[in-house]
């Protein structure tokens, strides 16, 4: 918990100055609790408000998981926190399919935190290979070096001390406090909020953004029991990757489909803000991954005019070049050569 200083006035005596401060984190908790209870009252209005209770939902869609889940690494024992947390980095917007053998070799390399922080963030960019928005392997780097140096080289279990390390939202650190450490937290992914929005408020995509209001349903939703508000939070996943999938749903398959509101109103299409697509072809993204892809498949550093020789348009070029440098994936040296990250 952050303790709040009392500002300093030039009028202002030390010993107001002292008590002051003292009374800050007594009025901290107060806002906590405070915040806390609100969180719990919005949450049981949220319920009151569902269509069908939430435990109608549970166990439909825990049995369902219990029969249907994919056996991925990161889901066994052995995998640990750290496993967990090497995971959800590498999924976020990459399908399972391209992370499996870049997890296998990430695992096998870098077993644990203190492994990954020892070695060059550039090394971690390099095997990240093609799997797709490469600051991520550095935030997972730097990541492992907190960890190391904050936490002896475990993965903290705590909520809060998980958000603080870097590179780490409020997605992550439920995620991995849920699946490696079996807490009761709202996972809210990209398949989770799409399964909410049609099984719980009728609608057939979520906002493009996380919303409050999806917060609140994602918390009225969990079971109250640790162990199985973990599981929901890996199921109802499992189910939105599998089965309610953004296009080709298998309401056939679904095992809530009798209780889903999206389903029992007819299947409204959507009818909100358009929703965001990804192009590729001829964007910096592409540009910026044969450049990086040109400096990973060596280990020397790369001259200016072998990078010039990967894409044409050199004002598109130089800007993707720009972007990789100042994102901290390229390093640039003397003699116009570059070379990945060494610190």
């Amino acid at each position: 918990m952050t303790s709040i200083d009392a500002p300093v006035t030039p009028d202002a005596p030390a010993a107001a100055d002292a008590s002051a401060a003292s009374d800050a984190p007594e009025a901290l908790d107060a806002r906590e609790a405070l915040e806390a209870r609100g969180a719990l009252e919005a949450s049981a209005s949220a319920a009151s408000a569902l269509p069908t209770p939430p435990a109608e939902l549970h166990g439909p869609v825990l049995a369902w998981f219990d029969r249907h889940a994919r056996d991925l690494p990161w889901r066994r024992p052995e995998a640990g926190a750290w496993g967990v947390m090497v995971s959800e980095f590498m999924l976020q917007q990459t399908p399972v399919v391209r992370v499996l053998p870049v997890y296998e070799q990430w695992l096998a390399r870098w077993p644990r935190p203190a492994d990954l922080a020892a070695d060059a963030p550039g090394e971690a960019v390099r095997a990240w290979g093609r799997l797709g928005y490469p600051r991520r392997a550095l935030r997972l780097h730097a990541a492992a070096v907190a960890i190391t140096e904050r936490h002896r080289g475990d993965v903290p279990s705590d909520h809060g001390q998980l958000l603080a390390l870097p590179g780490i939202g409020e997605y992550t650190a439920a995620a991995v406090a849920s699946f490696a450490y079996g807490q009761r937290h709202a996972v809210l992914d990209t398949n989770v909020r799409r399964v909410f929005a049609r099984a719980a408020t009728g609608v057939q995509y979520p906002p493009n953004a996380t919303t409050a209001a999806e917060r609140r349903l994602a918390r009225a939703l969990l079971p109250q029991d640790e162990a199985t508000a973990s599981r929901w939070a890996a199921a109802s996943m499992e189910l939105g990757a599998l089965v309610c999938t953004a296009k080709n749903e298998d309401c056939g398959r679904c095992p809530i489909s009798g209780q889903c509101a999206w389903r029992l109103s007819g299947k409204p299409a959507h009818d909100g803000p358009p929703r965001r697509g990804q192009t590729y072809a001829g964007t910096d993204r592409q540009v910026r991954g044969r450049l990086l892809a040109v400096l990973r498949d060596t280990s020397d550093p790369v001259a200016q005019a072998v990078l010039d020789a990967v894409w044409d348009e050199p004002v598109q070029r130089a800007r993707a070049l720009d972007g990789l440098v100042a994102d901290g994936l390229v390093e640039p040296l003397d003699g116009g050569y570059y070379r990945l990250p060494v610190s």
